[in-house]
């Protein structure tokens, strides 16, 4: 460790004193209030009535007793109401039981008097208790105004220190600790008095936690966890802290961190380990956590930890440090520490290469050169042929260790008292050192429209569930947003734009772009309206503003937390993968010719990201422009949008043989062409021999090589012997017939316009017959294809109409379309 490392790490050591008054500081005033913390008390008080620290009572009249039973009945109660033949539970809650617990202790009802009552029943200390009975027979009211009765002095406090009653009488104790130490020296005639006075602990009160006898770092460690665990809307019942807080002070623990495991069999899952983290991060600041080893990131503004410790060269372990300390301000995303701590382990495999394949083990720095790089290399591409790291994954590692030694050198890490100091300028990979990623055959990794048509029809297995978890699953499918996005909806996240359509304001999380909004369809508006009305008749009195669409089921009394993607992706997966299996029709070459057979579809590609790159190749197959499909995604940069429904060319070729073996003349006759054939010679046709014309192509040489301005009957297409068309223009065609039947019917009602320029203009009787009589043609063949290869077919329609190189319209306005629905059955 340096000079500078050990000068850190001792101002990270503060003292007790210290640390429990920067606890203090942290602790607000009225959460002391809440708890009627008194320091010379000593006493924690529950307020019962408030939904995290409170207590849901028995319905039974007049009874205090904590419910546990789902009538709303104590356990006493509920024993109560089975002896009496269980009348209606209306009945029994109605009549008033009054009742205190045997331990419960107070004051003497006399006014001024000292001394502890002797029991619930009289109220009155034995002293008091025994004058009613043999010389002043009155009733309570009237005693305690008798002139005979006076005020008796105490006898002083238990003298145990966990405990804040008072002595009853003579003895040395009270009387829960009298009988307490009758019973402990019978069972142990050696034992030590004072000793047990120190760790034992105090009686219980209804409600109430003693921290008297602890550390007073401690004390403060308890209460400033218990105001944040309150803040974080986690709920903390005094008999949970009881346990912990009598731990502590069997042990005599100086903090929360020192009480010993086996002493917290009794307290409940979570609360102890909680509590330490809670009391440990107030402590925490990025000078004093960048010098260790492991860091909990919400030093820095985040959430998770940050491990170093398998980096095996100090230098290195050193200057991932310093990286990663000048990285953290630059990341915005809900996920820092986990894709930080990917980076590091990239770094972990070049520290297992030098380790494994030097002598010195890769800690002399000056001895590297270029061939421990080229070693590292050698060694992922073995790791990769091993199967030990998948191709994306070496990619990925080569990449962000190129990137981050990079980044070192540009930190000036390899100047003089550096970590970096003596690093040999060779030591570092180029951009010919990464592996090429392979061609993506696929669109993205959107899901096909069948497996998604399946997937909808199964969104009733959610709620079984949650209900929460069907709606988070159905918005990620309609709106594409992140998983996080959808999460953090808040419960106004509906609104209405100028046309009164519906959009969805959200906050992109991972942009840092705040109320963004994004059109959605009145299917998907009251899907949100119908949980908006769920959610308020679950929190009724909870402020709009603060809900959330999406409420956790748990540890949330009043709504602010909502779902966390961690949740919705786990119940996710087991959804899925407890559906029936999925057989999906895959194109296959058998002896050459295309065949068409059912495979089971991989459900490791159902995913909750698999809903945004489908939502975003839907609207790409629907023909929205990438300015807008970039506004849609929430992108800055048009190529990350590109990214999510970019086509291989492998999928493009298969489209277009698919699309061109259903291929017409102007006639409407069925052009065939042989698939083998269609391997080579149809795709460089389509892209030297053909020029793209309204609702087809035209082969004509001499207006391919004009790229189509050289045809004397332009937009007469379908006359001509040089067309040719595939289904995939069939929508196209269809519109165009209407235009030309809607034209001829306003050219015929039109009288203002001379009669020769009518008859130009006219749309031909044999044109709209031609039109009619190949649209007819086309969808004929389209009939007699089987389900399987007319969903094949859609496809492959839906690839080529968005990858045509060259767009050709007449100019005619177009209707506005409704947004892309994947379930357009739907209504509102």
């Amino acid at each position: 460790m340096t000079r500078p490392q050990r000068v850190a790490a001792h101002q990270c050591v503060r003292s007790d004193s210290k640390v429990t008054a920067d606890l203090w500081k942290e602790i607000e005033p009225e959460f002391v209030k809440l708890m009627s913390w008194q320091s010379a008390v000593g006493v924690l008080t529950f307020p019962r009535s408030h939904p995290l620290l409170g207590v849901r009572v028995c319905v039974v009249v007049g009874c205090e007793e904590m419910r546990s039973k789902t009538t709303g009945l104590c356990p006493t109660c509920d024993a109560r109401w089975q002896q009496a033949d269980r009348p209606s539970l209306e009945e029994f809650v109605a009549v008033p039981r009054v009742y205190l617990r045997s331990n419960d202790s107070g004051p003497c009802s006399v006014p001024g008097c000292k001394l502890p009552w002797k029991g619930w029943k009289s109220k009155l200390c034995n002293s008091h208790h025994l004058q009613q009975r043999y010389t002043i027979r009155l009733p309570l009211e009237q005693f305690v105004r008798h002139p005979d009765v006076v005020p008796l002095a105490g006898y002083g406090p238990c003298p145990v220190v966990a405990c804040s009653r008072d002595r009853e009488g003579a003895g040395a104790y009270c009387g829960r600790h009298r009988d307490r130490w009758r019973r402990y020296r019978t069972e142990h005639p050696d034992a030590d008095e004072l000793r047990w006075r120190r760790t034992e602990p105090a009686a219980v009160e209804r409600d109430q936690v003693s921290l008297r006898g602890l550390a007073p770092r401690v004390v403060a460690e308890v209460i400033y966890a218990l105001q944040e665990r309150t803040r974080q809307e986690i709920q903390t019942r005094s008999h949970h802290l009881r346990p912990v807080c009598t731990a502590a002070l069997a042990c005599h623990a100086g903090t929360l961190q020192d009480i010993p495991v086996a002493e917290l069999a009794s307290v409940p899952a979570g609360l102890h380990k909680s509590m330490v983290t809670l009391a440990r991060r107030q402590q925490l600041n990025p000078e004093t956590e960048r010098v260790k080893d492991e860091w909990d990131v919400t030093a820095f503004g985040h959430s998770g930890t940050l491990k170093f410790t398998e980096l095996s060269q100090p230098w290195l372990r050193e200057a991932t440090k310093r990286w990663a300390y000048d990285d953290l301000p630059r990341r915005r995303s809900t996920d820092v520490a986990r894709v930080v701590q990917t980076q590091i382990n990239s770094l972990v495999l070049l520290s297992d290469s030098l380790r494994l394949q030097r002598d010195d083990h890769g800690d002399r720095l000056a001895g590297l050169s270029r061939t421990d790089v080229t070693a590292f290399c050698n060694r992922m591409a073995y790791l990769q042929q091993q199967g030990v790291l998948s191709g994306h994954k070496q990619i990925y590692t080569c990449r962000d260790v190129r990137r981050i030694l990079t980044r070192m050198r540009g930190m000036g890490l390899t100047r003089a008292g550096q970590p970096l100091h003596r690093l040999p300028e060779d030591f570092t990979l180029g951009q010919g050192d990464v592996p090429d990623s392979p061609e993506d055959a696929e669109a993205g990794r959107d899901l096909p429209a069948e497996v998604m048509r399946y997937l909808c029809q199964h969104l009733t297995r959610l709620e079984d569930t949650s209900v929460e978890l069907r709606v988070a699953v159905e918005l990620l499918i309609d709106t594409g947003r992140r998983p996080n996005e959808i999460c953090q909806l808040g419960w106004d996240c509906l609104e209405r734009d100028g046309d009164g359509k519906p959009v969805l304001v959200y906050d992109n999380l991972k942009g840092n772009r705040h109320k963004r909004r994004l059109p959605i369809p009145e299917a998907t508006a009251a899907l949100i309206v119908t949980q908006q009305e769920r959610v308020t008749a679950r929190f009724p009195d909870a402020p709009r503003d603060q809900l959330k669409l999406l409420p956790a089921p748990t540890r949330n009394p009043r709504g602010v937390k909502g779902i966390t993607k961690g949740w919705v992706s786990g119940r996710h997966r087991r959804w899925v993968d407890g559906l029936p299996p999925l057989l999906v029709p895959v194109p296959v070459i058998a002896d050459g010719q295309h065949k068409t057979t059912q495979l089971p579809f991989d459900p490791a590609r159902i995913y909750l990201y698999a809903y945004r790159h489908t939502y975003a190749q839907r609207h790409a197959d629907a023909g929205v422009a990438v300015d807008v499909l970039r506004e849609l995604m929430g992108h800055r940069q048009i190529g990350t949008s590109q990214q999510y429904y970019r086509v291989g060319e492998q999928r493009r070729r298969d489209a277009v043989e698919r699309v061109t073996t259903m291929q017409f003349d102007r006639h409407g006759n069925r052009v065939w062409r042989q698939a083998k054939a269609l391997l080579d010679s149809e795709r460089v046709r389509r892209a030297v021999g053909e020029v793209a014309v309204p609702y087809g192509s035209c082969s004509e040489p001499s207006n391919v090589a004009a790229g189509g301005d050289d045809c004397p009957v332009r937009f007469r297409c379908v006359g001509c012997a040089h067309f040719s068309t595939d289904i995939s223009y069939l929508p196209d065609l269809e519109t165009y017939l209407a235009d030309l039947l809607r034209n001829r019917e306003r050219l015929l009602a039109t009288v203002e316009v001379d009669d020769w320029a009518k008859a130009e203009a006219m749309p031909t009787d044999a044109e709209i017959s031609r039109v009619r009589r190949l649209i007819a043609r086309v969808k004929a063949d389209v009939d007699g294809l089987t389900e399987t290869e007319r969903s094949l077919i859609e496809d492959a329609i839906s690839i080529v109409r968005r990858n045509r190189s060259t767009v050709v319209a007449l100019g005619m306005p177009r209707a506005r379309q409704p947004l892309p629905d994947v379930r357009p059955e739907r209504t509102a």
